[in-house]
């Protein structure tokens, strides 16, 4: 980019976020989406709560299964293409969802918009990495986190919305309109994609071993929530995939092209930025299914009501990330991610005051409050952290594991949600998740204090150095 003018490098550095955006955040979206529409699938495709169970859970296997693939796809063949690639199987997938005539149907369905889903969000990160640098970097990363996280914690609002007002079917159809309207701005980046590398090749092995490995190891959580660790449903699984998550890391010791270079965790950042991604986004996604379930399900809030009771966190996540983000890329991600998880723990503690009936206002809304400012302290610099520590060349393949990470711990820690809140959602249960997802912000906050570092002061000076 080195060569290009000015104002058409922000043309394209504006077309790269725009793309990025739009297509992280809609696979993110549509992880959580649909919880509030289970009831009403239900009752118009049947099939009880296996079938509402698993409308969710393929998503999620096949997103988690392939993430690691796909970012690897992303390096060897070009981030816009494989873009290309997500955002048309998306969009087709998203139509056979809206159009399932069966909970069969649907569930297979869902399972193909979680390959679609893998495709979209390595490969949209790892263009912010690829076209933006320095201080720039940072603030683009941040407006993307901010989105992207934001999606989790909409999500009930939308999904909301559309069940209490139009149709769960409206769920699908929605994400017809961003990925037509996102279209002709990634058509005109395609020359950002380089060649594919002089004699690389596809780890097909890795691909298999990571697909059986991470598979299984997901089926079976997934299959634990319903089944018990001692159905051979969830331990066979279990197995399978932890013997091929073992041989795919002994082979990408060996190989000389990994999928996933073993190397990039022994990059300090990288490593522990990693352990922190899991404690901290393994919070935030127990926190919030929790507390969206005892709003409904407990407090008595419609599902519109519960979206908007949400809100405030997401308001104040996509008004500070980018602040947040290009602070970060002047002064270092250490403190940040130190003190945003703090303040994450802190706003969870402070919904101990919830009791019934609900008062929103003086029991929900300051723990909100806290919690977004926390957030928005935390996602743009742990994710910049994570990707700076990477060369931009393995910006894809970064970027898969940080998500593959983060998906993955979000996925166990609800699966063992039963555990701390017991059969049925209370009070109590609640006080109890709060109490638990604030300890692993602590311990995210902790990982980061002691594991990340501050890039040199002269280099961030010297990228950061305003021209005047």
């Amino acid at each position: 980019m080195s060569g290009t003018p000015a104002a058409a490098t922000s043309g394209v550095e504006k077309r790269v976020l725009y793309v990025a955006i739009v297509a992280s955040f809609i696979a993110f979206l549509d992880g959580s989406v649909v919880n509030l529409a289970l009831p009403a699938i239900g009752r118009e495709l049947g099939g009880g709560l296996v079938v509402q169970q698993w409308v969710v859970d393929a998503y999620l296997l096949t997103l988690g299964a392939l993430i690691l693939v796909a970012g690897s796809l992303s390096d060897q063949f070009g981030r816009v293409r494989v873009l290309q690639w997500g955002l048309a199987g998306f969009t087709a997938t998203s139509v056979l969802c809206g159009l399932a005539w069966s909970g069969e149907s649907l569930i297979v369905a869902r399972g193909l918009q979680g390959v679609a889903g893998a495709l979209l969000v390595p490969s949209s990160l790892a263009l912010i990495v690829t076209v933006f640098s320095g201080p720039a970097q940072s603030a683009a990363i941040g407006k993307w986190s901010a989105w992207t996280s934001g999606a989790i914690v909409a999500a009930p609002l939308l999904g909301g919305i559309s069940v209490d007002v139009f149709t769960w079917r409206l769920i699908f159809f929605l994400n017809i309109v961003p990925a037509v309207a996102v279209w002709p701005a990634l058509r005109r980046l395609r020359e950002l994609d380089l060649g594919r590398p002089p004699g690389s090749t596809i780890d097909v092995r890795g691909t298999v071993l990571a697909v059986i490995g991470l598979g299984g190891i997901v089926y079976a959580f997934i299959e634990r929530g319903s089944l018990g660790w001692g159905a051979p449903q969830v331990w066979l699984p279990l197995v399978v995939g932890l013997a091929g998550l073992a041989g795919f890391l002994l082979h990408e010791r060996s190989t000389p092209a990994p999928m996933m270079p073993l190397r990039l965790f022994a990059i300090r950042n990288f490593g522990w930025g990693n352990i922190a991604t899991t404690v901290i986004y393994g919070a935030l996604n127990l926190g919030f299914f929790v507390l969206g379930l005892f709003l409904q399900q407990v407090a008595g809030l419609g599902a519109t009501a519960a979206g908007f009771a949400l809100l405030p966190s997401t308001l104040i996540l996509l008004l500070l990330s980018a602040r947040v983000g290009a602070l970060s890329g002047r002064f270092g991600p250490r403190w940040f991610m130190t003190a945003g998880p703090l303040l994450c723990a802190a706003g969870f503690v402070m919904l101990l005051g919830v009791g019934l009936p609900l008062d929103y206002f003086g029991q929900v809304f300051p723990g909100m409050v806290v919690f977004g400012i926390g957030l928005a302290v935390t996602v743009a610099p742990l994710t910049a952290a994570i990707l700076g520590a990477v060369d931009p060349e393995e910006a894809g393949i970064g970027s898969a594991v940080n998500n593959a990470v983060a998906r993955i711990a979000g996925l166990v820690t609800i699966a063992f949600a039963g555990l701390i809140t017991g059969p049925v959602i209370t009070t109590s249960g609640l006080h109890g998740t709060a109490m638990v997802t604030a300890g692993l912000f602590i311990a995210g906050a902790a990982a980061s204090a002691v594991g990340i570092r501050n890039p040199p002061r002269e280099t961030v000076d010297s990228a950061g150095a305003d021209p005047a």
